[in-house]
């Protein structure tokens, strides 16, 4: 007996099936997030606010999200995805480069991924960013991939990484992510990304050089 043409999980609307309608309303709501989130901050915008931007219906928002919460903290899981990808290419395709002019690319390419489009830095770190449990455990998430993804890099260039190189990663990470937020509070409206990258190259270099240096 053939499938119905028009049975729910068959059917087709402007060319998309179920799941791509469900995933193309996930991406509009995120985009509706990035920008209100960014301009008007967390607090101040609903989730009525998000629908109309996004073109959503209320029910559907709550098909996609259990509360504006989740909403926002799957906007800094798709930043911070977006961003390892970035350094993850940037690693590959300068495979034969000496460490540190490979730290300096990756931290030019940190900043530029936050600052080329300043929505992801104030949504991350600035006005539109939002302090909730669930926000600070995707936070805390982030910080330890970053962590991994340096100690990776150490272990690329020949450094043993134990558990104490672990915590002087999550430490550099915490620094990083720090300076960037200072540099958002400095320069709400002014994206001066090279002096930022200047600044973060100057933190990672001088603390890689402490680690080189016998005790």
């Amino acid at each position: 007996m053939s499938t119905a043409r028009g049975s729910a999980s068959g059917r087709r609307i402007r060319g998309l099936d179920a799941e791509q309608r469900r995933q193309q309303r996930r991406d509009a709501l995120l985009e509706a997030a990035l920008d209100l989130f960014a301009s008007q901050g967390y607090l101040a915008t609903s989730i009525e606010q998000l629908c109309q931007h996004a073109y959503v219906g209320t029910k559907s928002f709550y098909e996609t999200f259990s509360s504006r919460e989740e909403c926002y903290t799957a906007l800094l899981a798709r930043i911070s995805d977006d961003v390892f990808g970035q350094l993850a290419t940037l690693v590959d395709e300068h495979a034969d480069d000496d460490e540190n002019v490979l730290s300096e690319r990756l931290l030019s390419r940190f900043a530029h991924a936050f600052l080329d489009d300043p929505r992801f830095a104030v949504v991350s770190f600035g006005s539109g960013s939002a302090i909730t449990p669930e926000a600070d455990r995707q936070r805390r998430g982030t910080r330890r991939q970053a962590a991994v993804f340096i100690e990776g890099l150490w272990q690329r260039y020949g450094e043993p990484v134990d558990e104490d190189h672990h915590g002087v990663a999550v430490g550099i990470v915490g620094g990083l992510f720090d300076i960037l937020a200072d540099h958002m509070y400095d320069q709400p409206d002014d994206a001066d990304v090279e002096a930022l990258v200047v600044r973060l190259t100057n933190f990672y270099l001088a603390t890689r050089r402490g680690m080189r240096t016998p005790s």
